[in-house]
């Protein structure tokens, strides 16, 4: 997911740098394929932190309390 994101935002980078033309096309009103692109940057960006935190509550919250359950057991009895 890291390295998908990083490709996106460095086609966005390089597009504006080498692609202006392409880039200033208007899609509706004043709105141009850049605007576009940059607002996806945010709305990727909040997607991939909200895969993030369903991944981590279900796989590595749970592995995190046994892990520290154990440790508490094994405090407990030393």
């Amino acid at each position: 997911m890291t390295a998908a994101f990083f490709l996106w935002y460095a086609l966005y980078v390089i597009m504006s740098a080498y692609a202006r033309g392409f880039m200033d096309t208007k899609v509706v009103g004043h709105i141009n394929v850049a605007l576009v692109f940059g607002l996806l940057q945010f709305v990727s960006t909040f997607l991939i932190a909200w895969l993030y935190s369903r991944f981590a509550a279900r796989q590595v919250d749970p592995l995190a309390d046994k892990i520290a359950h154990e440790i508490a057991e094994k405090g407990d009895t030393a």
